[in-house]
Order: structure tokens, then C-alpha cells, then sequence
């Protein structure tokens, strides 16, 4: 069921954060349906639709955008819907008649939820852009690497569906909540940027107190510290270490036979390079899956750096249920854990659209 079952959301289909924050809220229990496009535009990374799995948990149907009567129908949906989500750039909504002030005049109560990489104002507003344009801007990009290296592209975690998704989902929540009490809805601005830029606050806050320097792998959270990094194994496997507390550090020390002595103060930047090439030299000695034995599940702070195959097979993993298989498909279960209304296991992504238009808007308006 999930804790939010009863909210009604219609989702014009995109790419990326669109279709992330369709797929969150459908994952929580939300009665999500795709409106996609009749006529075929290949969007994003082509892959059979049993792979797409930011589409699970929610039916879609086909109209064309263009003629008024599909127009009609999707406002049809609207009008009993709790929320709406859209990608396009600005504009293109209110060019076909589906933008926020025809929608929020047929439903007063609808939360319009509008996802870009710019934003819906500023200079940039109508230029295209993807997750590693948008976080380039927020500065970033830039503080990702190591040292004397160019930014390092990390996946679109960070942009789309962190700063982007993520922000959508938490403004529209928070517009349907308001909306409770003042039977009002709103537009949600989420900006890929604005998004991003606010996960970097603490950040930003570093930097004004002289604490973090513009120089990648400088930093105690860049790679720059030998207490925060990844190391390679004998075996060229890795591990991770981030110990930034002083006793667990020391335990870290205890445990690899490291005399602290040799490795200077844990936070004298001068120490580090040696302190990191004789934790690198140790944790050369011995493979991965024997340093796991000998630290994982001590304070030492210590994770196997593991791959896609990898991860899902873990025991923690395994024992909190973090991946399901669904149509054969090992993916991320919904989170986060709810103790009464727990969601259901997702359904997978359908592979055809519910052809009757018709019968489908009955269904939805006479779902509570």
C-alpha cells in the first residue's frame, strides 16, 4: 500500500528526474499514470522496457499532444488528480495547453510539479542541458577529483536524481501537505541547480570559514586525507576507509599494525602524503575479501568497494532486503522503511499502454 496511497498523480513523460520523482511516489504507494507520446521521440538511453526501470509501479496510455481532443483528456485527468509532474522547458506546457494556470483553473487544488536543469526563469531558462552541465554551474563538478587530475564525472546521482528528483519529490509533498489545510495547490520550481547547490551547503559553509580549498583531492572528504579515500587490494580489488574520528582512526592504525608515530599527526595536512602512501603500501599486502574479514563490522569506518554484481549479494544487503528481484530483474527496493504502511514490491514497467482511454478515465475518477 505504502503511505501514500490515495494520491493521484499524473506524470507527462520525460527523461531522467521526471520519471525518478514519478517513480519515488509510486514506490510509496501513489497511484502514478504515464502519459507518454503517441508519436515515438527517442528520449534518453535506449534499452528494452523491462530494463527502464525508473518506469515501474505505474500504467501508461499514448495520446497525441498536439490535437486538442488529447488536450481535453489529459485535463480530463487532471481534474481529479492530487499532483502533476512535468520535464519539458519552460514554456512548452502552456503551448499545448496544459500549463499551470489552465490546470490549477480546473483543479484549484492540483500541486504542479515542473523539473528542469535551469530552472523556469534566468538567462539559461531555455537552453538544454544534462546532469553534468547543471552541476558543473554549482561548482560541484569542480571540487570532484583527485589532486592535479581534471573533475572527475561522477553518475547522475548528484545532479538529476539527487538535486533534481529528490527536490521535487520533497516540494511536492510538502505543496500536498499545505494543500490539506488551505485547499490550495502550487507550482514547484525544482531546479536541477537550485537542488544541487543546496546539497552543497555544507560545503559552501567550509569554504567560507577557509576550511576547504578550491584545490581538488586537498580536502579532508576529496581524497585529499589518507583517513578518506579508497585503496587498492593484492588482489586488485578495493576498499574504502573514512575513519575521520581520532579513536577510530586509531583503531584503524591498531588493526593494520601501523604505527601512528611514523604517520604523523591524523590532521596535519603536511603528513598526509606520507601517512597515505604507507596506509596504500599495508592495505597492498593482503586482498580484498581479507581485509573485510579482519575489518568489516569493527568502528574502523570500512567498506569493500563492491559493483553492481557485487552489491546486491552482500550479506547486509541481503538481510535488510535493499534489492528485490521483480520479472527477473535484481533493482532498489522502495525506501525509505515505513513500520505500518509498508509499501508493496514494485510492479515491473509495462511494456504496452492501456488502450482504452476511456475505461482507464473511469477507472481514475473513481478511485477514492
Amino acid at each position: 500500500m505504502g503511505p501514500l496511497h490515495g494520491i493521484k498523480i499524473v506524470e507527462l513523460a520525460g527523461i531522467g528526474p521526471g520519471p525518478m520523482a514519478a517513480m519515488l511516489l509510486a514506490d510509496l504507494g501513489a497511484t502514478v499514470l504515464r502519459i507518454d507520446r503517441s508519436e515515438k521521440v527517442e528520449l534518453g538511453i535506449k534499452r528494452e522496457a523491462r530494463y527502464n526501470l525508473l518506469a515501474r509501479n505505474r500504467d501508461y496510455i499514448e495520446l497525441d499532444l498536439k490535437k486538442p481532443e488529447a488536450v481535453e483528456q489529459v485535463l480530463q485527468f487532471v481534474d481529479s488528480a492530487d499532483g502533476l509532474i512535468e520535464g519539458f522547458r519552460p514554456g512548452v506546457t502552456e503551448r499545448l495547453g496544459l500549463g499551470p494556470e489552465v490546470c490549477l483553473k480546473r483543479n484549484p487544488r492540483l500541486v504542479y510539479g515542473r523539473i528542469t536543469g535551469w530552472g523556469q526563469t534566468g538567462p539559461l531558462a531555455q537552453a538544454a542541458g544534462h546532469d553534468l552541465n547543471y552541476i558543473a554551474l554549482t561548482g560541484i563538478l569542480n571540487a570532484i577529483g583527485r589532486k592535479d587530475q581534471p573533475p572527475s564525472i561522477p553518475l547522475a546521482l548528484t545532479g538529476d536524481f539527487s538535486g533534481g528528483a529528490l527536490y521535487l519529490v520533497m516540494g511536492m509533498l510538502a505543496a500536498l501537505l499545505e494543500a490539506r489545510s488551505s485547499g490550495q495547490g502550487q507550482v514547484v520550481d525544482a531546479a536541477i541547480v537550485d537542488g544541487t547547490t543546496s546539497m552543497a551547503t555544507v560545503f559552501y559553509g567550509l569554504h567560507a570559514g577557509g576550511q576547504w580549498r578550491n584545490e581538488r583531492g586537498s580536502n579532508v572528504l576529496d581524497s585529499g586525507a589518507p583517513f578518506y579515500d579508497v585503496y587498492e587490494c593484492q588482489d586488485g580489488g578495493w576498499i574504502s576507509i573514512g575513519p575521520l574520528e581520532a579513536r577510530f582512526y586509531g583503531q584503524l592504525l591498531e588493526l593494520m599494525h601501523l604505527d601512528p608515530k611514523d604517520l604523523g599527526p591524523q590532521h596535519d595536512r603536511a603528513s598526509w602524503p606520507r601517512a597515505k602512501m604507507q596506509i596504500a603500501q599495508r592495505f597492498r599486502t593482503r586482498t580484498r575479501q581479507q581485509w573485510c574479514e579482519l575489518l568489516e563490522g569493527t568502528d574502523v569506518c570500512f567498506a569493500p568497494v563492491l559493483s553492481f554484481d557485487e552489491a546486491p549479494q552482500h550479506p547486509h544487503l541481503k538481510a535488510r532486503g535493499t534489492f528485490v528481484e521483480v520479472d527477473g530483474v535484481v533493482q532498489p527496493a522502495p525506501a525509505p522503511r515505513f513500520s505500518r504502511t509498508v509499501p508493496d514490491t514494485p510492479t515491473p514497467p509495462r511494456t504496452a499502454p492501456l488502450g482504452d482511454v476511456a475505461s482507464v478515465l473511469a477507472t481514475w475518477k473513481a478511485k477514492p
